[in-house]
């Protein structure tokens, strides 16, 4: 058995249930409440004109909900708060689109165009080789070009030498047939 005892002690108790009589007996308290507080707002019928005791009841009400309206709880009355979500949003009709204004673009879509103009400059400069990156490229392929051209020089010359020493070989073996 868990500790504090049973778990669920409300089990057991004689239940209450409301009788028909009394739900039907709120429900008229109910409409008839409605009933008087509607013939207060409409001005209470044909009586409310030949009455001026009445009259200034109602501008007395209508006092009371305007300073109603005006009473704050805490900080409310010093802040004024307007909420984005409680707005009402209205439909616009086709007609009333601006299509030909200028369209606000959000954070991202701005911050996404701001990164692709980076890149665009960043490339054309680099493309100039203004750039440290370029620069360090253009050093690397001008070191490889002249390896390449010394390389180029020194196979040239090692054919040169190897044609040299064959051509006269190619004479010796000639006439040596011819004998």
């Amino acid at each position: 058995m868990p500790k504090g005892g049973k778990k669920g002690g409300h089990k057991g108790r004689a239940r209450q249930y409301t009788s028909p009589e009394e739900i039907d007996a709120q429900l008229q308290a109910e409409k008839e409440k409605a009933r008087q507080e509607e013939e207060m707002s409409d001005g209470g019928g044909e009586g409310a004109a030949g009455c001026p005791a009445k009259e200034k009841k109602d501008s007395d009400e209508s006092d009371d909900d305007e300073d109603y309206q005006q009473k704050h709880k805490g900080v409310e009355g010093l802040i004024d708060i307007e909420n984005p979500n409680r707005a009402v949003q209205t439909a616009k009709k086709v007609t009333q689109l601006d299509i030909e204004g200028p369209k606000e673009l959000s954070r991202r879509e701005r911050e996404e165009i701001e990164k692709q103009k980076a890149k665009e400059r960043y490339m054309k400069m680099h493309l100039a080789g203004k750039t440290e990156q370029a620069k360090a490229d253009l050093a690397r392929l001008a070191i490889i070009r002249k390896q390449r051209e010394e390389a180029a020089k020194k196979k040239e010359e090692e054919r040169k030498v190897k044609d040299a020493a064959s051509v006269p070989a190619k004479g010796m073996q000639s006439l040596s047939l011819n004998k």
